[in-house]
């Protein structure tokens, strides 16, 4: 297909969007409606979202031949190792975008919202206005820290991408001071950083990670303390 068309290449983007947005939006649907016992709703929510894969699959085929294989056995490891590549430049790309763009700006945005409408909106109604000033503080903050998460995730595809080139990793380690030390989810990448806390779950800015209640929760996924382990970073030459 000639992509040449803009508008075409745009239609295609926002309808992969859409298909990718269908299928998270469904699968969640599933998992509530397995929650509420209720099997057969919830498996139907599952073949959807599959049928909804497969339609954003199509567009991205479209928007990217160069990624499309259609005899693996015809291909060179030197094609192999390009395909292979490209799929880890597009992963880049997407998570520096969005920790250097999108979430800082929709948190900046969902700092406005809080100080503008859902402060105006405390003279019309009181409780309403609360939940909503909550849902736009919760936001705010779930931006900033998913912006540290995506970085850690281009750091990871930078890595690989370079590994397929022979290229050997930094060397990394956890630090050993408790005051400063990181700790990483494995359910979802939140980095917990003691200098900072997680003021909006109780947790003052200086509290080491051992320090914390074991009764707390990751803030983005929900996982347990215990899901948590020491964060490793490249160390300084």
């Amino acid at each position: 297909m000639d992509l040449s068309n803009s508008n075409t290449a745009k239609n295609l983007e926002a309808a992969f969007g859409g298909e990718s947005m269908a299928n998270r939006k469904y699968l969640f649907f599933a998992e509530v409606t397995r929650r509420l016992g209720m099997s057969e709703l919830s498996k139907l929510f599952k073949e959807t979202a599959n049928q909804e894969t497969e339609h954003a699959f199509a567009h991205f085929r479209l928007m990217h031949p160069e990624l499309v294989v259609d005899d693996v056995s015809s291909l060179t490891e030197e094609q192999k190792k390009a395909i292979a590549s490209r799929c880890l430049e597009l992963a880049v790309e997407g998570e520096t975008y969005e920790y250097t763009t999108m979430y800082p700006e929709f948190t900046t945005q969902a700092q406005e919202d809080r100080d503008s409408k859902a402060v105006a909106e405390f003279k019309e109604q009181q409780k309403e206005s609360q939940e909503h000033a909550q849902t736009f503080r919760k936001a705010a903050h779930n931006f900033g820290l998913l912006t540290h998460i995506e970085n850690h995730h281009a750091r990871q595809y930078t890595e690989a991408l370079q590994a397929l080139d022979g290229v050997n990793p930094p060397a990394k380690s956890a630090g050993d001071n408790p005051d400063t030390q990181k700790w990483i989810c494995r359910q979802c990448s939140m980095i917990y950083d003691p200098v900072t806390g997680d003021p909006d779950s109780g947790i003052a800015p200086g509290t080491p990670f051992a320090s914390i209640p074991e009764d707390w929760y990751c803030p983005i996924c929900g996982a347990s303390k215990k899901t948590f382990v020491p964060y490793e970073e490249a160390v300084a030459a």
